[in-house]
């Protein structure tokens, strides 16, 4: 049964999105919000509205939330995933290599594999903190990107992870094969990202955007190719992709923001060039500084075989 709640819009929403507006008074996500907009659940005085309409100071709101008790859809299914490697494991942290095609949990619209139904079939035991379809995440990976991502053992891990990334304590690395030459070959890239206006999973380099900041190395150059070390500040969704087609030099492979299909296809790439190598950070039990590397995966190796052969 649904919960229903009816309430004046605070001055202080006056202007803002629906999706933003619900999300910010309820607590659920902006996907969420869009969704129940989409549905027909969210009336403005006795009229269905969409996510993207704009809410006026003292209109009546009438939002149905679904029942707290309810199947979600998002329940983790112990389910395991081939291909997911364990780096390492202790008492508090379980540091993974996910595969390209994973997600770190479920979500609304996706019923493939997650890391942490991976674990759960495993037999690991991970924090109880988070949303239920979540626990123990502090931070993700793309479904289309692979690499390394650490997930949290106990609820002590939890708290001091995500008090870690959030003041940007921990040292993220990737590795991107990107289209062209970057000039500079060394550079910083300081730009906000938010939603993409016309896109319901986009972003983009945006002046109402959240701080982005991204660091970037060439690595090696290539014939219409180069692959860049990269290190992330924020972990804004998809910053990397974002930042790297606002350069015009978008990831091989990422049709999305921009890459040459011509290109993804003679390099035999169907998704994005872009893998996490490494991390760093200041282990929650020990408080030792440690790091952990992965090595590409096949697919993304393959690519570069290709490029050097000219």
């Amino acid at each position: 049964m649904a919960d229903v709640r009816t309430m004046p819009v605070p001055d202080g929403l006056a202007g803002e999105r629906v999706d933003a507006a619900l999300a910010r008074l309820f607590g659920v996500s902006r996907t969420k919000a869009a969704d129940l907009a989409s549905a027909g659940d969210v009336l403005v005085d006795g009229r269905v509205v969409g996510k993207s309409d704009r809410l006026s100071s003292g209109s009546v709101l009438e939002v149905s939330l679904p029942d707290p008790d309810a199947p979600t859809g998002l329940e983790v299914v112990a389910e395991p995933v081939p291909g997911m490697r364990i780096v390492h494991d202790d008492d508090d942290i379980v540091v993974v290599d996910k595969p390209v095609g994973v997600a770190a949990h479920p979500s609304v619209g996706w019923s493939g594999p997650t890391v942490v139904g991976g674990l759960a079939a495993a037999g690991y035991r991970i924090s109880t903190s988070g949303a239920s379809e979540r626990q123990g995440i502090v931070s993700r990976l793309d479904v289309g990107t692979s690499g390394l991502m650490v997930v949290a053992k106990s609820e002590y891990a939890y708290m001091m992870l995500k008090r870690a990334f959030r003041n940007r304590e921990v040292d993220k690395t990737y590795h991107t094969l990107v289209q062209g030459l970057p000039d500079p070959v060394v550079g910083t890239i300081d730009a906000p990202i938010g939603r993409h206006p016309g896109y319901d999973f986009k972003f983009a380099v945006m002046s109402s955007g959240k701080p982005s900041i991204t660091h970037y190395e060439v690595i090696e150059a290539f014939r219409g190719a180069s692959l860049l070390e990269v290190k992330l500040e924020t972990g804004r969704t998809h910053q990397i992709r974002v930042h790297m087609a606002a350069l015009r030099h978008p990831c091989a492979g990422d049709p999305q923001y921009g890459g040459d299909p011509v290109l993804a296809a003679r390099l035999g790439l169907d998704r994005q060039w872009l893998h996490a190598v490494g991390l760093g950070l200041v282990h929650p039990g020990s408080g030792e500084y440690v790091t952990f590397e992965s090595t590409y995966p096949d697919d993304l190796q393959h690519a570069l075989d290709v490029l050097s052969q000219g």
